[in-house]
């Protein structure tokens, strides 16, 4: 999440929240006292459950980063510059799906995620800007390999941190559910505009990736929603479906994506709206899970 886009996400997310959180007390406060249906113990373990698995789930996201960020240095190290295009953007998959814990270390995302315009100061400083996106310039825009070691070794440090990290954090429902419309809103709101990857245009990897961490999140909690809200679940299990859809009309193989430049104005604002529309239903998931 990077500084200027972080507050008008954080806005964004705040207000679809709130509006939930409105319509739903102003339901119950003209129905009677049932209109609520309280978790039961066997729910509240359930969400237990399911917030241990999703911590699994993104240890074994960054342990994968952490793997593959290793051999993209080796390359890097090679100046094997072609093999090192092709992996780039798959790498950083794993992080931005893992992106409701991982940028919650605010330090370690400014080191292993900020792009230049979020980092250089305002005398136009860029001393200290490391990380993935600092190695995509060098790779695309001077198209080398050259003066990329020390920052390879120096993101390979800070995953192995992050790793530990995560390992720490106190995974709750709220962080969960806050998280995934959070990613929805960071791709309709900021990535939409091509901000994320300017050098390489490799986008729709980072789209296709927080919609997955998204839907991650999404599956878990449907046992549970399912029972408090079956019409959200289908709403919800329709919106993926479309976004997912979209997002595959731009695949070049069962892995890769077209440059975002590729896209027109009409397939971006396709692509906006259809998150847009999955984010609104995504943002009740909170307040039925109560």
């Amino acid at each position: 999440m990077k500084k200027y886009t972080k507050l008008y996400t954080l806005l964004a997310l705040s207000f679809l929240l709130l509006t939930a959180c409105s319509a739903s007390k102003s339901k119950q406060t003209s129905t009677s006292s049932g209109g609520k249906t309280s978790l039961s113990s066997g729910e509240k373990k359930e969400l237990k459950a399911i917030t241990e698995k999703y911590r699994r789930f993104v240890e074994g996201q960054i342990e994968k980063l952490l793997t593959d960020t290793e051999a993209f240095a080796k390359l890097l190290n090679e100046g094997n510059i072609a093999e090192a295009k092709k992996r780039y953007p798959l790498i950083r998959m794993t992080y931005e799906r893992s992106e409701p814990i991982a940028e919650s270390f605010g330090e370690l995302d400014v080191k292993i995620d900020y792009r230049l315009v979020d980092y250089v100061d305002e005398k136009g400083s860029e001393n200290g800007w490391t990380g993935f996106h600092r190695i995509e310039r060098f790779l695309w825009k001077d198209n080398t390999t050259k003066g990329t070691e020390k920052y390879a070794s120096q993101l390979v440090n800070d995953i192995k941190e992050l790793k530990a990290k995560v390992q720490t954090v106190k995974v709750t429902p709220d962080l969960m559910t806050t998280g995934a419309v959070d990613l929805l809103n960071e791709v309709a709101t900021s990535k939409i505009t091509g901000e994320e990857e300017v050098f390489s245009h490799t986008d729709l990897y980072d789209f296709r990736a927080n919609i997955e961490g998204a839907e991650k999140i999404f599956e878990l909690f449907k046992p549970v929603l399912q029972k408090k809200n079956a019409k959200l679940v289908s709403n919800l299990t329709q919106h993926f479906k479309t976004v997912n859809g979209l997002l595959d009309k731009y695949m070049t193989d069962d892995k890769n994506y077209l440059p975002y430049t590729k896209l027109s104005k009409a397939n971006t604002k396709e692509l906006s709206e259809a998150v847009t529309k999955l984010g609104e239903p995504l943002s009740q998931m909170g307040v039925v899970l109560e």
